[in-house]
């Protein structure tokens, strides 16, 4: 019997059981005890929120212009860098809006209003790297067609992770969390 393998482990580690299955699996960190996870329907809910402010300012100080990024005959006409630019503002206005919104607020207005926040995997605050890989692969939500399948592909996933990450998630190393069920320790920079 000495030369077999206990079927029995037992949890060394300092928290809960459940703690520690998700702190072995894939190699994730120790999340705050009594963090919950943000629900796909949150994420979606905030994304489309912010996606819709932004696009609104634009509008405003475009005067309209900004439409030409989804004027198909524009882009086949001679003037279709007229779309080019629009398509350039748009992208580098939301990724300035995600990235200084992250970086300051270590959230979106969308996000806040549905109470959530972004965090690195342990809870802790997301550096101007992680915030910076982020927003860059979330822009690719934003192209017609490609990015909406990935987008569904993502919430998917994020049903099926029992951390409710997306692909994005994972490669950068965050979670998306209910803010209030942060400890105040983690929760002190998100406003």
């Amino acid at each position: 019997m000495k030369d077999h393998e206990s079927p029995i482990s037992i949890n060394t580690g300092s928290g809960t059981l459940a703690k520690a299955i998700i702190s072995d699996r894939d190699g994730h960190k120790d999340i705050p005890e009594g963090t919950i996870f943000a629900s796909r329907i949150d994420r979606l809910a905030s994304f489309i929120l912010d996606v819709i402010l932004t696009t609104t300012i634009l509008l405003f100080v475009t005067r309209g212009s900004i439409f030409y990024i989804w004027n198909l005959s524009m882009w086949a006409s001679t003037d279709f860098h007229y779309s080019l630019l629009m398509s350039f503002v748009f992208f580098a206005a939301h990724w300035l809006y995600w990235r200084l919104s992250g970086v300051y607020l270590s959230r979106s207005i969308g996000q806040k209003i549905f109470g959530i926040a972004v965090v690195s995997d342990d809870g802790s605050e997301m550096t101007s790297e992680m915030w910076d890989r982020r927003v860059l692969q979330k822009l690719v939500y934003l192209i017609p067609i490609i990015g909406w399948y990935n987008g569904a592909y993502d919430l998917a996933r994020i049903s099926q992770r029992h951390t409710h990450q997306s692909n994005i998630d994972v490669k950068v190393n965050t979670i998306v969390v209910k803010a209030y069920s942060l400890p105040p320790l983690y929760r002190k920079h998100i406003k």
